[in-house]
């Protein structure tokens, strides 16, 4: 698990550089072409998208270093994320941990079917990332829309 969450986090920093490196392409292309609100709303989008990849990388970050303090060892039961001070009774009934990858998290299962998140994930990384997402697809959106706007008017003859 340890090795398949690095990955994940290698994998998201080189996305968020791929997507900022986008962004500035558009804005630095927008020069060239003159004014539009399709091509400033498409950098909005790949820089929100790079924000919010690169936001999810920081928590999946804190959630690897959890696995790393979980895994085995003496003094390894009930895992070390799992016990949060003020709530020993209930890591004495932990019984296994999990990683939740929507919303970000290290689950602590209990027995009798009951769960939940270690405060190993800062309480801001998943609001953040999802702001940051929605952000980003109304960008997209956006840009689609203004992009399809303006072919229709030079399509009309109305020119830019």
């Amino acid at each position: 698990m340890f090795l398949v969450l690095l990955l994940i986090v290698v994998v998201a920093v080189v996305s968020a550089v791929g997507l900022t490196g986008h962004g500035a392409s558009v804005l630095a292309a927008r020069r060239a072409r003159g004014t539009g609100a399709g091509p400033a709303l498409r950098a909005l989008a790949a820089f929100a998208g790079a924000a919010a990849v690169a936001m999810y990388a920081w928590g999946l970050l804190h959630v690897t270093g959890a696995v790393m303090e979980s895994d085995g060892g003496a003094g390894s039961a009930p895992a070390p994320p799992c016990r949060t001070p003020g709530n020993e009774e209930r890591a004495l009934h932990v019984i296994d941990q999990s990683v939740s990858f929507l919303p970000l998290g290290f689950v602590c299962e209990t027995t009798g079917g009951g769960e939940y998140t270690s405060d190993d994930v800062p309480g801001y990384v998943n609001p953040a990332t999802a702001a940051l997402a929605l952000t980003a697809v109304a960008g997209a959106v956006g840009a689609g829309y203004a992009s399809e706007a303006r072919a229709r008017a030079t399509a009309r003859g109305g020119g830019g």
